[in-house]
């Protein structure tokens, strides 16, 4: 066990390149089962834990994974041993259940437990297998698994999601690509990371229609092959150093971050006072050295403000000028955080699914724990910001999805240190 300790009030200023999307890169792992071919991922971020936990459960399912330098990671399923991905490896990580489809679709029966993850809401995967259905597979819960069968393979269909679902659009999409005819998804998710799956799939021989649209459509291939694909940078990541320089009025140069990637975020950003133009090796971001203004905000799919910023958002709030009025609508226990920046002086109130922040003039330095992911960077930017010392508990949550945050934060200013936690 490992905290992270921060010596707040420092201004940051520096370059901080932008790792590979997290959220993009593990479908497209779960992608290589789709074909007996090698599929090539370069800007892998490769040390981040999610990424070590899927290549794990890809290997038990008989993938063969080989980095092949930094960021990059060579993976074939020549042959899948095993259609059935156990309890003891899938509760580490809800994502897992992205192995779902795949394998369904290219062996006709998939044995996959109820997914884990972070404490952040039911996240019912009721969307995957309603899809899965519409492509004609028959699926049982028993025991705590999905036990999904297709003898005869998939075929294509119409599937309507009622409500956008990220996870259940990549899992459907992987399976139309090898069902046999043409699949619509109707009310598709429209993300970056969903995007950046469709073009890895039609790289290996998939026909997509309606990228970046809400409506896709999927005409199957009798096999896929392999093929060569670049993860796209992650935006959370560079939303969340963007808000890192507005807190502590510094100033960042993202590299390799996108604009297009981030359209909701920038704009609540200028609303605020944060100012980020793009430059030619990605983004700057610069506080105005003041207080940020207040300024609500309401959790939306792509193209709006994406709940894996929310807690950032909500530490920058803190400081601002009035009340901002933070509103989640996408998982109904995201704001677990609150308590923790209760306990460094934040002023916030919580009203079910909305949370009512009152700007102060400054935090204090607090122990504090994370409970999730993006909360973890939320109060490591909360402790960036603070007079004092902020000692960070439960690190590994941070570890899931943000590469040498620790380093990256000190190259730039930061009195920012990980040391063992004897607590």
């Amino acid at each position: 066990m490992e905290r992270i300790c921060i010596q707040g009030g420092r201004a940051l200023a520096g370059r901080i390149p932008i790792s590979g999307a997290k959220n993009a890169a593990l479908p497209l792992m779960a992608a290589s089962l789709l074909t007996d071919d090698p599929l090539h991922l370069s800007n892998l971020p490769d040390t981040l834990a999610d990424i070590t936990t899927l290549a794990t459960v890809l290997e038990h399912h008989g993938v063969r994974t080989r980095r092949t330098g930094p960021g990059a990671m060579t993976l074939q399923a020549g042959r899948i041993e095993n259609a059935r991905a156990d309890y003891d490896l899938v509760r580490r990580m809800r994502a897992s259940v992205l192995v779902l489809g795949p394998l369904l679709a290219r062996q006709g029966y998939a044995e996959v437990s109820m997914p884990g993850g972070c404490a952040i809401g039911t996240r019912p995967v009721d969307l995957h297998l309603r899809g899965l259905e519409a492509l004609g597979a028959t699926i049982e819960l028993r025991e705590g698994y999905i036990v999904a069968r297709a003898p005869r393979g998939l075929t294509g269909g119409e599937v309507v999601f009622p409500h956008v679902s990220v996870g259940a659009t990549e899992n459907v999409l992987m399976a139309a690509a090898l069902a046999r005819g043409t699949t619509r998804l109707v009310g598709a998710a429209r993300e970056p990371e969903v995007c950046d799956l469709a073009h890895c799939l039609m790289a290996m021989g998939a026909e997509i229609e309606g990228i970046g649209t809400d409506v896709l459509t999927v005409h199957g291939a009798r096999e896929l092959s392999g093929a060569s694909h670049a993860v796209i940078p992650d935006r959370i990541e560079a939303g969340t150093y963007a808000m890192a320089a507005g807190i502590t009025g510094g100033e960042l140069e993202l590299i390799g971050a996108r604009a297009a990637d981030l359209p909701g975020v920038l704009d609540k950003l200028a609303e605020v006072g944060v100012e980020v133009t793009a430059n030619g090796d990605g983004l700057r971001a610069r506080g105005q050295g003041g207080t940020p203004a207040a300024a609500n905000v309401t959790t939306e799919p792509y193209p709006g403000f994406p709940t894996d910023l929310q807690a950032q958002f909500m530490a920058l709030m803190t400081l601002a000028r009035g009340e901002s009025v933070i509103t989640e609508t996408i998982f109904e226990n995201r704001f677990l955080h609150v308590c923790e920046l209760e306990r460094m002086g934040a002023d916030i109130r919580v009203e079910g699914g909305t949370a009512v922040v009152h700007g102060r003039d400054h935090l204090d330095g607090a122990p504090v724990m994370a409970s999730d992911l993006r909360a973890s960077a939320g109060l490591v930017l909360a402790g960036l910001a603070a007079r004092g010392e902020t000692v960070l508990h439960r690190v590994y949550h941070l570890d899931r999805g943000y590469e040498r945050l620790v380093d990256k934060l000190a190259a730039c200013g930061a009195a920012i240190t990980r040391e063992p936690d004897d607590g």
